[in-house]
């Protein structure tokens, strides 16, 4: 790693097989706390190139446990984290709406490394038990419309660095490759991210790619739709810039949607919005999110349609029955 990093403070780059041994090197644990933290922070201090992350996203994957769920046309909703802004779990929120207008969601996630409250965080404060048994996933899609893949449970290089991410609690390229390496391959995403530049690297590598996707960056530096700001949108019929006065909706304030100071007061808003009860402002973002998700995976769909539908889970509670069926199971 020495000689790695010798190269990397000169500037260099490094090749696709490159980022792919050093990843499956760090999964092995060869390298010690000093130097996977070194190793971070480059990234953190220089842009990343399509050849590194996608070495690293061809490692993670290579490692990965993997998961056969190819015959319920799954979709992912995540986003990379890491944006600073402390919002309540949308992606997460948005994910269980999905579900329950039926369409069934592979919700890959991770515990908070640089906010108050991840996906993991949240799943965990309501009972529900991770596991990478296919069968037990599938059972969760089957009842539930919904299942939740725990990035430790399926990636051994992210489980090696976990200790490390979390003593440094700020953005690394593993929030950056976290939605690129779903295990079980879905056929349709949207993804989130916190700056244009990782939203062009993901469209790069996933344009030639057999799913459909979009990718979402608020301009204002959210990793989802926030209704904050105007957003753009990269999908394989290029890239768009949305209003949310395109969408008939209100620009809202960013306090509207502030996720509080810990995971028990995030998870109190993630049961107050799913229980019908959520305010304007955070019931809209949601339901947002969900329409274009939805929109994803039927591309024929209005967005007036997709919003509706998503209302109608929402409000009619198979949301929140969603979230029951799947911590019961």
């Amino acid at each position: 790693m020495k000689a790695i990093l010798n190269r990397l403070y000169k500037h260099e780059r490094l090749s696709k097989s490159e980022a792919k041994k050093i990843l499956v090197d760090i999964a092995s644990e060869k390298y010690n706390e000093a130097h996977l933290a070194s190793f971070m922070t480059v990234f953190m201090m220089r842009p990343i190139t399509v050849d590194e992350l996608s070495g690293f996203r061809d490692a993670l994957k290579e490692l990965s446990i993997k998961v056969d769920l190819s015959d319920y046309n799954t979709i992912d909703i995540v986003g990379t984290g890491g944006d600073g802004k402390d919002t309540f779990n949308i992606s997460t929120l948005t994910s269980f709406i999905v579900a329950g207008t039926g369409q069934k969601v592979a919700k890959h996630g991770n515990y908070s490394v640089s906010s108050q409250s991840g996906s993991s965080d949240m799943l965990a404060s309501f009972g529900y038990a991770f596991t990478n048994d296919e069968s037990e996933l599938k059972t969760h899609l089957e009842k539930a419309n919904i299942c939740f893949l725990h990035a430790p449970k399926f990636h051994p290089a992210m489980k090696a660095v976990g200790p490390t991410r979390k003593a440094l609690a700020l953005k690394t390229f593993f929030n950056m490759l976290g939605p690129l390496v779903n295990p079980s391959s879905p056929k349709n995403q949207l993804l989130g991210t916190f700056n244009q530049e990782i939203a062009r690297l993901y469209n790069y590598i996933l344009q030639n790619e057999e799913i459909n996707y979009g990718i979402i960056h608020s301009l204002d530096g959210y990793d989802e739709i926030s209704l904050t700001s105007d957003f753009k949108l990269f999908t394989k019929n290029g890239e768009q810039i949305i209003h949310p006065e395109d969408l008939g909706q209100k620009r809202i304030q960013q306090s509207a949607i502030f996720g509080g100071s810990s995971v028990s007061d995030a998870a109190k808003i993630f049961r107050t919005i799913l229980d019908g009860n959520g305010t304007e402002a955070q019931n809209n973002v949601v339901l947002t999110n969900a329409a274009f998700a939805l929109k994803i995976v039927d591309q024929t769909k209005s967005f007036e349609t997709a919003f509706l539908e998503a209302k109608e889970s929402l409000f009619s509670l198979r949301a929140k029955q969603t979230l029951e069926k799947l911590v019961r199971i």
